[in-house]
């Protein structure tokens, strides 16, 4: 009796993960495996081929999407994080109204869907839209020229990110210490010092995680490209669709979809390795 429990106690919590494990091989092995392998094989006589890999690394067009993409993801990443942080930063040391209520518009745009915020912001930025219907009204001519450019997407990128990283490092920013702040204000510290030596070791980490989100949830959207983005360069989310849906070239869609997936583990190995990591700034 008592070895039988003993073993129920040993297996059991693997029979516990057991359905998790299955559902990640059902949702997440199994297709990449399966576009993996049939982004190896040529698209008429199915033998194995590297032939869709080599056309998106040396075609110029495909390589100009690949850089256009990057550029765009990077550009996100850098200024969500730069307004994410501000954002936080306001939010975390100042307990007043105007605080109270730019944490009720963070949290906004959580619950807005996605494709009615993308077409609400075309009304607001195109030429000929909102802001440039006030402009007009004011006696002057002014065209946002956002619509079809990286610019345009960068801006609606932000709009879904900052708020998004902000919770992130707000959660971060709670772990520091206001006696530890106080302290270093007592010895003579300014702000840049207290910025510098307290708050940024506290939440370097936090950094890196917000970053690795935001660039994985860039990388390969398609919505806001879609819609708002040019035909040449395109998103690689924009190219994916195109192989896959308008060209039925679905060799090639799987090779990009392996590529992306790609792109995506970078980000998340930061990711593990952020968390993994020892903290050596403290």
């Amino acid at each position: 009796m008592k070895k039988s429990d003993d073993l129920k106690k040993k297996w059991a919590p693997y029979l516990y993960v057991l359905p998790a494990f299955f559902l990640i091989l059902l949702l997440i092995v199994y297709p990449v495996v399966t576009s993996l392998n049939l982004s190896l094989r040529d698209k008429v006589t199915s033998h194995f081929t590297l032939d869709n890999y080599h056309y998106f690394f040396t075609d110029q067009v495909q390589l100009n999407n690949i850089g256009y993409t990057l550029f765009v993801a990077v550009m996100t990443v850098v200024l969500a994080l730069l307004f994410g942080f501000m954002l936080a930063l306001y939010i975390r040391f100042n307990n007043n109204g105007l605080s109270k209520t730019v944490v009720a518009l963070t949290i906004l745009p959580q619950f807005i869907p996605g494709l009615v915020a993308v077409y609400s912001m075309m009304l607001v930025v195109r030429n000929g839209g909102v802001l440039s219907r006030i402009a007009q009204s004011l006696g002057f001519t002014f065209n946002p020229n956002l619509m079809y450019s990286a610019n345009g997407l960068i801006m609606v990128n932000l709009w879904f990110n900052i708020p998004f990283a902000a919770l992130l490092l707000l959660a971060s920013l709670a772990n520091v210490r206001q006696a530890s702040i106080e302290s270093a204000r007592d010895i003579g510290a300014d702000k840049w010092t207290v910025l510098l030596k307290i708050i940024l070791p506290t939440t370097y980490k936090q950094f890196f995680i917000a970053g690795a989100f935001v660039f994985m949830s860039n990388v390969g959207s398609f919505t806001t490209p879609f819609l708002m983005g040019g035909n040449n360069p395109q998103m690689l989310g924009v190219v994916l669709y195109k192989e896959f849906n308008q060209y039925l070239d679905y060799n090639k869609a799987a090779a990009l979809s392996v590529i992306l997936f790609l792109l995506c583990s970078l980000s998340a190995i930061v990711y593990v390795i952020v968390n993994m990591r020892k903290e050596k700034w403290r």
